[in-house]
């Protein structure tokens, strides 16, 4: 049975278990550990303000990860949505779970909007960002607050 929580200090190592392979097997991004101190200090990083960032557990494994980043002005960025191989599709719900954890917390922490970046190489992502309400937006349109990462070459927006 999948459990959706939030991050909490030992799941770092199933955290980057999780994101590391997907980046740079599955999509061939060269990104390392150490190019995203943010995985090294989730709870500094993500859990501040309106932020956090959730596992998705299987057995206590970790199988999947969403961040929420406040950006201020009640918005916030997505990050770090990724789910492994083996428990993606709508039979595991996992993403959906992931994704309606985030949501719920963005209604009752009062943020308005939340902004993703990704990269085109993501094509299933961006077929599920847009089920899920996301607008496709232009880089223009973002918050200046947004953090944009080098691989983001898409953009997307969901009011809540």
């Amino acid at each position: 049975m999948i459990e959706i929580t939030p991050f909490a200090p030992q799941h770092a190592d199933g955290v980057v278990g999780v994101i590391l392979p997907i980046q740079q097997a599955e999509f061939a991004i060269p990104i390392t550990l150490n190019a995203q101190p943010d995985l090294r200090d989730i709870r500094g990083f993500y859990q501040q303000g309106n932020g956090n960032f959730w596992v998705a557990l299987d057995r206590q494994n970790v199988v999947g990860t969403v961040a929420l980043l406040d950006i201020g002005n009640r918005q916030a960025a997505l990050r770090k949505m990724f789910v492994k191989a083996t428990h993606r599709g709508a039979e595991h719900g996992v993403a959906k779970r992931l994704l309606d954890a985030l949501f719920g917390w963005c209604k009752a922490r009062g943020v308005h909007q939340v902004y993703l970046g990704t990269t085109a190489k993501f094509l299933a992502a961006h077929r599920f960002y847009e089920k899920n309400g996301f607008r496709e937006i232009a880089r223009a349109e973002l918050p200046e607050r947004f953090p944009v990462m080098v691989v983001d070459t898409k953009f997307y927006c969901r009011a809540l």
